[in-house]
């Protein structure tokens, strides 16, 4: 499956102002991770966020946020974000560093 570009090279423009990290192609699209973790990633035109499991109803909750599922069950802590939810710079950005500081959290890889 290809992965949106434009959202990827998005999402590399917020890591650029906020964490060293580091990318990796994985499931037809692209994940980004901060100190070995997975934060966030694009899958379709779809970003998937690790917001993790404390936030995750609350970001159920946000414009255009669904359950992340690839293997037929929902992963606890990540949600699917469709277009509408990061269509603005703004709203990328909140997703982007709720991901981030979540990842940044969890003890380094």
């Amino acid at each position: 499956m290809a992965y949106n570009h434009e959202l990827a090279e998005r999402i590399r423009a917020q890591f650029a102002l906020l964490q060293p990290y580091t990318e990796k192609a994985m499931f037809g699209g692209i994940a980004f991770f901060v100190n070995g973790n997975m934060a966030c990633g694009v899958s379709g035109d779809r970003l998937m966020a690790r917001v993790g499991p404390g936030s995750y109803e609350e970001a159920l909750a946000r414009p255009g946020a669904r359950p992340f599922d690839m293997t037929g069950r929902p992963m606890k802590g990540w949600v699917g974000v469709e277009a509408e939810g990061y269509a603005s710079d703004q709203s990328l950005a909140d997703w982007v560093g709720q991901a981030v500081a979540f990842a940044a959290s969890l003890p380094p890889k």
